[in-house]
């Protein structure tokens, strides 16, 4: 049987990669953002004078965002856009509808994502058009003329690894048709920043950078080039300024300026070069300098952190971005720290609104922040989901838990699902990890979080351990930033973290056993990307290389993979005793293997995704070996120029593999031999890790947080037969009975940041090749296909009664839909709910706020789904479990529902009763007046027994309807609320509810069969009629 499955199986991937899937089949599919709301950091910073309630901001592979409320809420402007890694955001003075945003980093640092180009919009954001300079890759600074839109300078850095000759400063004269290179000095030397004169438009000033990253872990070199270089005739011709500042020969590296708006006459610049940096003021324009403060505080690090700018109204007042802010307001004499933190805030770009200087906002590693009076307060930068990490994991619990490790703030366990229906602020917290780290969590104690280089942290005490290998440091083992920290797949007591070797503990890190060499390349060629600045010294450094990623086999113990930072893979087959160099001949020095990956198939089988940036080289890379490594296939067909950094195989379908890249996350049927692309709603950023847990795909991004693609299996079920057929339902997930808290407190605001939830059900997924015919309806059968639930393309939505709040708490009610195309329906596990208008909970979310239940919960068990299209039904099975956090037996749970559904069975016999009792009094009220003697004696009896089973005499508790119809809605909603024991006072109460509506029934019974009819009798004496029988 196993053969026959398998057989089937390899046949749909033939299929599938003879004919690429449509993407239409699964494009119900949707990524949710999860969190955390932690900005990450942010380069591009601009507002709008005339509108001081609006900004942007620019974000490193988060893209461009917009505030109108002066940073209380962020909305994303730029996530249709292939890129989300930018450099600058600039708007025209002159027109802020027209705004341009310069792509990739504009940094020079180890871990970064370029970009592909300029952006303009010219409706204020709604729409975008690349105008060019795709192969810049590297944008940090723009300006536009404050006169003229069109008139606009881009400062390109150009690669961040390698030479190429679109750098330096461009300029357009027909707002982005065409850019010309105005300033260039070699395919070496870049552009930084540029400025145009505030005051006359013809003088520009740009600042070139000379600066190259090296394929090794802190390599970077500077070249001659750099300086600051004027213009007095529009950008046409320039000249290197250098009457007091630093020479190349004295170390100088990156300059950034600023001119005081108010007398651009004044300028100042922060100077990096080693022992005579600083920061440097003009008092003529630019052409001589003088240094007036030396504290490396306000200047150091100037790769990171070289932004200046001046109060627009008074040249002497100036602020300093750094690791922490900085005012001076002698004119650079002196300084007073403005904000900063421990740790480090770290700013990297201001603007100051200049109508009102004490409207600042500052881009920062932390995200963005606003002040509107001067410095005083702030807007916080916990609203923004732009967190950078570099590695993602998740744990056993349920819900399960995301981990990473996020650049610059520290680490992050969030929850992949909230108790209140969202993910809010109180579902995340830090796990003692540093920034950069992998985290993982203790498989037998969800407390225990290990991660960094490397720590252990227990969330009961908010402890963090060191328990690194070497408790001093010797310089015996070398260890990078973001070193492989994970446990066995198969033993859950063995954990793994790696240096240039390989440490393994089974004791939690009390002790540490090395079970490998030194795995890196001892000797390795210099690439051609370091190109100018290689050196005969280069050949003869020391070992540098480390363990980037290893990848222990889910089906061998003894079997690891590991691959290298600097280029090489490696096997073991016996636990580490001996290891094999197993290096694909096209992977060359310092081509960093990424992520690998070992099937969890076949312990022959493994993937290397081989990430060649730092080579600087932009193609995708993933190797295939399936015979233990003695040969590898480059498994790259259908990917684009866009470097890969993960690869994983999904653990339930053979040759499912996903892959994360600097723009998006790709997915193959065909054990890679095809790829096509999974980004579905997802914004363009960095992935830089993807794990499948269950049926969930989770990404770990750098720069937008972390995203969940929820309820993989109809992937796992494409074949060739889904691909033909007219109709398909897939077979759905298991579906856990989970319900919100039904707390009374106010509800979370709206402008406060969340992440989503999944979907509250069952999710069922198919497919319609083509629109149908007419209707189409979904069933859910019980066990004994007792009908539980139907739904109808056709259905119309309930209407939403009079609410005294704002329409805009509550969820859009789902329709079938029978168009063509893949469809995701969820069936929120109730049986049919009650004809009844509806109320909604406290416990609200922001659009998301469903109607209070009205009909019981399905009991945990098997269900058959049936859809039926054109005439033609389809089943499939579905499982329904409990909440695993809810300790009910099988008798407790079969109690609730039965006398839930007991409740509700009364309500809705009650219902038609009621509305009869109601009909008969109106009916009694048109006839009084025609009535005499008897006949009047007689109909207002009537009239009134109607009246005491209806409402009784007060609201008192008794046999009329009622009461019992209210104690049936209140005791349906008590034993409902929660899934927990029914108490004895409920089943008591249940009870007498029963006798009470049995007494109740009794009489009515007794008012429509007997009484009604010699009512009748006497009426028609009268020669009167009763114009309504009752059903």
């Amino acid at each position: 049987m196993k053969r026959l499955a398998f057989f089937l199986l390899s046949f749909s991937c033939f299929f599938l990669e003879a004919q690429p899937v449509d993407p239409m089949m699964f494009s119900a599919m949707k990524w949710r953002m999860i969190g955390p709301h932690r900005g990450g950091r942010t380069v591009g910073a601009v507002g709008v004078p005339q509108q001081p309630n609006v900004f942007y901001i620019g974000v490193n592979n988060g893209g461009v965002w917009k505030t109108t409320d002066y940073g209380r809420t962020w909305v994303p402007i730029f996530d249709d856009q292939p890129t989300g890694s930018v450099g600058d955001v600039v708007v025209s003075p002159s027109n802020p509808e027209v705004i341009y945003v310069g792509c990739g980093e504009g940094l020079q640092r180890p871990d970064l994502s370029v970009g592909d180009g300029v952006y303009k919009s010219s409706d204020g954001g709604k729409t975008w058009k690349n105008t060019g300079l795709r192969d810049g890759q590297q944008i940090g600074g723009m300006a536009i003329d404050p006169r003229n839109e069109n008139r606009v300078f881009a400062a390109v850095l150009g690669h961040p690894y390698g030479p190429n000759t679109e750098r330096g400063v461009f300029r357009t004269l027909n707002g982005g048709q065409s850019w010309e290179k105005a300033l260039y000095v070699d395919e070496n030397t870049g552009a930084i920043q540029v400025e145009i004169d505030p005051k006359n438009p013809n003088t520009v000033f740009a600042v070139l950078w000379a600066a190259r990253q090296g394929p090794w872990e802190n390599g970077a070199w500077q070249g001659p080039a750099s300086g600051l270089y004027k213009s007095t005739d529009g950008g046409a011709t320039w000249r290197k300024i250098t009457q007091g500042l630093p020479t190349f020969e004295q170390g100088l590296g990156r300059i950034g300026f600023c001119i005081a708006p108010s007398d651009p006459r004044r300028m100042y610049a922060s100077v990096d070069a080693p022992q005579v940096g600083g920061i440097f003021r003009s008092d003529d324009a630019g052409e001589s300098w003088y240094r007036v403060a030396t504290d490396n505080r306000l200047w150091g690090r100037g790769s990171d952190f070289a932004e200046l700018k001046a109060d627009p109204k008074n040249p002497d007042i100036v602020y300093s971005a750094n690791i922490a802010a900085w005012k001076s307001a002698d004119g650079g004499k002196t300084w007073q720290d403005f904000r900063g933190a421990p740790g480090g805030d770290d700013y990297h770009r201001i603007w100051i609104n200049p109508l009102n200087p004490d409207i600042i906002l500052f881009a920062t590693d932390q995200g963005a922040i606003i002040t509107v009076n001067g410095g005083q307060t702030f807007s916080s930068w916990y609203n923004q989901p732009t967190a950078q990490f570099y590695h993602v994991s998740t744990d056993n619990a349920f819900p399960y838990n995301v981990y990473g490790g996020q650049q610059e703030s520290g680490s992050v366990s969030i929850s992949s699902r909230g108790n209140d229906g969202q993910i809010t602020f109180r579902e995340w917290h830090p796990v003692g990890v540093e920034e950069y780290g992998y985290v993982a969590a203790d498989p037998l104690d969800p407390n225990i979080i290990y991660g960094g280089k490397i720590t252990r942290f227990d969330k009961r005490t908010g402890q963090t351990q060191n328990i690194a290998p070497e408790a001093v440091r010797t310089g015996k083992y070398r260890f990078i930033r973001t070193a492989p920290v994970l446990f066995s797949p198969i033993d859950p007591k063995t954990l793994y973290f790696a240096g240039n070797v390989l440490f393994k503990t089974q004791n939690g890190g009390h002790s540490w056993e090395v079970i490998s060499p030194d795995l890196t390349r001892e000797t390795y060629d210099i690439p051609v990307s370091v190109g100018v600045y290689t050196d005969e010294n280069m050949k003869t450094m020391p070992r540098r290389g480390v363990i980037y990623t290893v990848a222990p086999s889910p089906k061998d113990l003894n079997t690891i993979w590991v691959g290298t930072d600097d280029g090489l893979i490696h096997v073991t087959r016996d636990g580490g005793k001996t290891w094999t160099d197993v290096t694909p001949p096209e992977i060359t020095s310092w081509s960093k293997v990424s992520l690998m990956d070992a099937s969890p198939f076949d312990a022959q089988t493994a993937y290397a995704a081989v990430n060649r940036i730092r080579c600087s080289d932009m193609r995708p890379h993933i190797f295939r070996t399936t015979d233990g490594g003695k040969t590898w296939k480059r498994i790259v067909n259908g990917l684009p120029d866009d470097p890969i950094n993960a690869v994983r195989e999904d653990p339930q379908r053979p040759g499912l593999l996903f892959a994360g890249s600097e723009r998006a996350v790709y997915v193959s049927f065909d054990q890679g031999e095809n790829w096509q692309s999974l980004r579905q709603n997802m914004p363009a950023t960095s992935i830089r890790d993807l794990v499948v847990k269950d049926d969930d795909l989770v990404v770990g991004t750098h720069g937008r947080s972390f995203w969940i693609l929820d309820d993989i299996t109809p992937l796992r079920q494409l074949t060739a037969q889904t691909a033909q057929a007219q109709a398909t339902l897939f077979k759905p997930q298991k579906a856990y009975r989970v319900r919100w808290s039904m707390y009374t407190d106010t509800p979370v605001p709206q402008e406060e940041p969340a992440g989503q939830n999944p979907p509250d059900g069952a999710g069922i997924n198919y497919f319609l090749k083509e629109k149908a015919n007419g209707p189409v309806t979904l069933e859910i059968l019980d066990a004994r296909g007792q009908l539980v639930r139907r739904y109808r393309s056709d259905d119309q939505p309930a209407p939403i009664p009079p609410v005294n709040f704002p329409n805009y708490w509550i969820r859009k009610e789902q329709i079938l839909s029978g168009a063509a195309g893949a469809h995701r329906f969820v069936w929120d596990l109730l049986h049919t709910p009650r004809k009844a208008t509806p109320s909604f909970p406290i416990s609200a979310v922001y659009q998301n706020t469903a109607p209070n239940p009205t009909s019981p919960w399905a009991l945990p068990g098997t269900y058959t789904v049936k859809l039926t299209v054109n005439g033609k039904d389809y089943t499939q099975p579905l499982q329904v479990v409990m909440d695993p956090r809810v300790k009910m037996t099988e008798a407790e749970l079969k109690q609730q529902y039965d006398l839930s559904a007991r409740c509700y069975q009364i309500q809705e016999e009650l219902k038609p009763a009621i509305e009869n009792l109601v009909i008969l009094r109106e009916v009694a009220k048109d006839l009084l007046p025609k009535c005499k003697g008897k006949t009047l004696l007689a109909l207002q009896a009537y009239d009134k027994s109607v009246q005491l089973l209806l409402r009784g005499e007060t609201t008192a508790p008794g046999p009329n309807m009622w009461y019992v119809n209210q104690a049936a809605g209140g005791l349906f909603n008590l034993i409902q609320d929660a899934d927990m024991p029914v108490t004895q006072q409920a089943a008591y109460a249940a009870k007498e509810l029963d006798d009470l509506f049995s007494l109740a029934w009794s009489r009515y019974q007794a008012l429509i069969d007997k009484e009604l009819v010699g009512l009748k009798i006497q009426l028609k004496k009268a020669k009167l009629e009763m114009p309504f029988n009752p059903k």
